[in-house]
């Protein structure tokens, strides 16, 4: 292992291997990049304990492009990711994401975002009740307005699939990767110099990215900077029907999309099963070794579910888990991009469930800034630093 590189990545799970990616890949690019991961199993990974769902319905134009980009990249995953003949097959399951209104408040802002997903090329549609109830006969819809469904374009896929693709991709291109701990960054003035590492190494550098997840404040705190990013909990729980719902549809081969209830509960099908979670009533940060799953929140969803559905009533809990948002405290969006004053201080950070769907996008545009100083494909400026500097939201009406 070298002590100097072009570039250091602190965090190897999606994120940080995306932006490897998409350097050792750009053309524009022929310097050195070593990736840093303290833990080689990627257990307590956001990417790993993630739902591992894309959408293109969001509120603001950045947001729609970003999944848009990250759509198109996973259909072509498998051939652009292929290494030694191997090609990495994520399994999309283009189920789309099913927005339910209640409220006038709600229908608003469905109408709202869908004249932004509209005007991008979104493939969205706003329903009725009976077009609801039509599409999806389980569903009870007497409370409901409205409903945006994506036809196409969004749905689920395997997380580990898309880190570990990234991974292979990346090492096969020439990045390195090295399992230890950054316990120290060298600064010198407006820029950072290095990094110390638990086992002793040192290594020098051009350029360091934040990929740290929910981390990623202790890693900006370690060069003298800030960055409003804590861990906030998140269960999930699988669990089997009765009389399960699935195939009953009368759109996409019959198939359900991943479901947004009124209440801010969700579903959607993990193969014979269903995933599901909802918004905590109470969300503290918590500490970064807090795994332990809020089982309370498994009754309230059950009942938010039950009254959506008859096939709900009837359940089994049959497996669960907890990860972590890196959760931006200031406007839930990422913040991606140098920092306004050490500006070869990279962020990659703050996606609060985002980030396994904006991976590839986020990773193109890291790896041109570093390399042309611009990004050249999709402006994620607005999603910069500056903002947190003026302590101004990036705002998103559609968050989960």
């Amino acid at each position: 292992m070298r002590d100097t590189y072009d570039v250091v990545i602190i965090g190897g799970a999606v994120i940080g291997s995306a932006v490897a990616y998409f350097l050792t890949e750009n053309p524009g690019f022929d310097g050195s990049v070593l990736i840093i991961e303290r833990d080689p199993t990627f257990a307590q990974a956001s990417t790993s304990l993630s739902s591992s769902s894309i959408r293109n319905q969001f509120s603001n134009p950045i947001n729609v492009q970003i999944g848009q980009f990250g759509t198109q990249f996973i259909r072509e995953f498998a051939s652009v990711m292929a290494v030694d003949g191997e090609d990495p097959d994520l399994n999309f399951h283009e189920g789309g994401y099913l927005f339910l209104a209640s409220s006038d408040e709600q229908v608003q802002v469905l109408r709202e975002n869908h004249e932004v997903q509209k005007t991008l090329g979104a493939n969205v549609v706003l329903w009725e009740p009976d077009q609801i109830k039509a599409a999806f006969p389980h569903l009870r819809v007497d409370d409901l307005q409205l409903a945006s469904y994506g036809q196409s374009g969004e749905g689920w896929f395997s997380n580990t699939g898309l880190m570990n693709g990234f991974r292979k991709k990346a090492r096969a291109q020439g990045a390195d990767y090295l399992m230890d701990e950054v316990t120290k960054i060298h600064r010198k003035g407006d820029r950072v110099t290095g990094v110390a590492l638990k086992s002793g190494q040192m290594i020098s550098c051009g350029t360091i990215v934040n990929a740290s997840g929910s981390r990623a404040a202790e890693t900006a705190a370690m060069a003298g900077l800030e960055i409003p990013v804590e861990p906030r909990k998140r269960s999930l729980f699988v669990f089997d029907c009765a009389h399960s719902p699935e195939g009953s549809a009368s759109v996409n081969g019959g198939h359900l999309p991943l479901m947004i209830d009124p209440s801010g509960s969700f579903c959607r099908p993990e193969g014979k099963y269903f995933l599901a979670g909802t918004v905590p009533e109470d969300d503290p940060a918590v500490d970064w070794d807090d795994f332990e799953v809020r089982h309370e929140e498994f009754e309230r969803l059950w009942m938010d579910l039950s009254e959506r559905s008859e096939a709900f009533e009837a359940i089994k809990l049959v497996n669960f888990w907890a990860g972590h948002y890196a959760f931006n405290t200031l406007d839930h969006n990422v913040v991606v991009g140098p920092h306004h004053d050490v500006r070869n201080f990279i962020f990659a950070n703050g996606f609060s469930g985002h980030g396994l769907q904006q991976s590839p996008a986020v990773g193109r545009g890291v790896a041109e800034w570093i390399t042309w100083g611009q990004y050249r494909s999709l402006d994620l400026s607005p999603i910069g630093y500056d903002r947190i500097m003026r302590n101004e939201p990036f705002l998103e009406k559609a968050v989960i």
